[in-house]
């Protein structure tokens, strides 16, 4: 239900409290502990990645330009997030002054916005080397690839700059306790106390476009793929294929239900409980599978690897 415009003599917000991940103490120092070291390894997995493509000369392809890409905003996102999430654990509240919860709110809608779009990129690079191997070079050459990657960036920011003004121009008169562990969309739409019915439609209307965008380019790649796969010869070659779109799919599937239930709905979210947790999932979790799914399980990655190490014990 819209709020009224009754603003009179309300004062503005000044800063908001957030309540954290839990408000439970006996548990909460077991959470810092368990999400301080998934912080710390997310980090270390993505870092390495990011080194790895750098310094070795046969992973400079399009394939591993993109997951150097979607590691280094892996870096960041969890950087977005993680502090105000350990605070709240760490301490009893959390407290937030209206500008730094902007500056996380905007810097978080334009890394979910383009990891979505990185994800799709990281598609369509794989429709191109599975379906069209002979035209791999040429669309997939590094002017596109940059393009691709640039673009990824740059709509994020866009939208980001969109939706943050929207929900910074609106007014906040009281309460300022959100019932999360950062500044999100929703729980700052319920905290308005003016009408937030076009903040709202552009917040929907950006995420069908972002996230079901996004999410249909990487499902029509990965249906090509299939097709393609089932064609092949070799039943090798068959369970290889499937082995890899397979796992690249249940990240895809892990995140995009949690942000489209989210964020591509026409209202805010009340349930906030299981708001903390699907944010876990895409926040925490992804970040830290990512890495795994993508990279790590790949013999050429791992062939660096093993490389790297062996000149560091040489």
């Amino acid at each position: 239900m819209e709020k009224p415009l009754e603003l009179g003599n309300m004062t503005r917000v000044q800063e908001f409290v957030l309540l954290g991940l839990s408000t439970q103490p006996d548990i909460k120092g077991v959470l810092f502990a368990v999400f301080l070291i998934l912080y710390l390894l997310t980090l270390l997995e993505n870092t390495l990645i990011v080194y790895l493509i750098c310094t070795h000369s046969e992973l400079h392809k399009p394939m591993y330009f993109f997951l150097g890409n979607l590691s280094c905003l892996e870096m960041c996102y969890v950087s977005v997030i993680m502090p105000s999430l350990l605070v709240g654990l760490w301490t009893e509240l959390c407290h937030v002054p209206f500008t730094a919860c902007m500056t996380q709110l905007f810097f978080f809608i334009s890394l979910i916005c383009t990891e979505c779009t990185l994800l799709a990129s990281i598609a369509y690079d794989r429709y191109v080397a599975i379906c069209c191997p002979l035209h791999y070079p040429l669309l997939m050459r590094p002017q596109v690839c940059l393009g691709l990657a640039m673009s990824s960036w740059l709509s994020g920011l866009l939208v980001s700059v969109v939706k943050t003004l929207c929900i910074a121009s609106l007014s906040y008169c009281g309460p300022n306790v959100i019932n999360h562990f950062f500044c999100d969309v929703s729980p700052l739409l319920n905290l308005s106390c003016t009408h937030v019915a076009l903040t709202e439609l552009v917040d929907f209307i950006s995420a069908i476009v972002v996230l079901w965008g996004s999410l249909l380019v990487a499902i029509a790649s990965y249906m090509a793929i299939g097709r393609a796969v089932l064609c092949m010869s070799s039943a090798t070659a068959r369970y290889k294929a499937f082995s890899t779109c397979t796992s690249h799919l249940v990240v895809l599937g892990i995140f995009y239900s949690a942000t489209i239930f989210i964020y591509a709905r026409p209202s805010r979210i009340e349930a906030m409980d299981l708001n903390k947790v699907l944010s876990v999932i895409y926040t925490v979790v992804t970040p830290m599978c990512n890495p795994v799914i993508y990279c790590l399980r790949n013999k050429e990655v791992q062939a660096a690897l093993h490389r790297t190490l062996h000149w560091s014990r040489g």
